[in-house]
């Protein structure tokens, strides 16, 4: 009984921390990568997708990306979805290749960012959190319905304790890393 709340639960804020790790790997820290493209989306083929199925992105620089669409009808839009997602790139086309040159930050709009990764880390926390209010409810349930003894109430919510410490821990392991990349000149 306790050991499929724990198994859930693990699960639930594993998947939790590695939404945001996601979710930094999106912000720009003035370093090319082509996650920084994750969240553009692309109208083609009479639907939205994201940009990694209508293209492939490369760093042959630290400062540029260059996008390489699949079907060169798609060029135009791929821009299009650049520029909306509103990421401060100017993409270049050249052909088939759309190269972006990655500005360096400015200190505002690194602090900005670092704000905004915060943000992104105490929604993280918040969700292991609620994780944890639902394993603590049913570990409270099980021993008001006699499935389990008050000793294992108690161990069972202690265990929970210690999980979301170590899921918050990692939380904020990747925002201070996140952080002093952002800070980097």
């Amino acid at each position: 009984m306790l050991d499929a709340i724990y198994k859930e639960s693990r699960e639930r804020m594993t998947k939790s921390v590695e939404a945001v790790a996601r979710e930094f790997g999106a912000v720009r820290t003035g370093k090319a990568t082509p996650q920084l493209l994750d969240t553009v989306k692309v109208e083609a083929y009479d639907t939205t997708m994201p940009i990694n199925q209508v293209a492939t992105i490369t760093v042959p620089e630290p400062r540029l990306l260059v996008v390489q669409a699949f079907d060169k009808s798609t060029v135009p839009e791929i821009i299009k979805g650049i520029q909306k997602a509103d990421l401060g790139f100017n993409p270049v086309a050249d052909g088939q290749i759309i190269r972006i040159p990655v500005p360096p930050l400015n200190e505002e709009r690194r602090k900005e960012l670092v704000r905004h990764c915060h943000k992104i880390a105490e929604e993280g926390r918040v969700a292991v959190r609620n994780i944890r209010r639902d394993a603590n409810e049913q570990i409270k349930k099980a021993q008001k319905d006699k499935e389990i003894s008050e000793d294992q109430e108690h161990d069972g919510l202690e265990k929970i304790q210690t999980m979301t410490n170590e899921f918050i821990e990692q939380i904020d392991a990747q925002l201070e890393i996140k952080e002093k990349d952002l800070m980097e000149v």
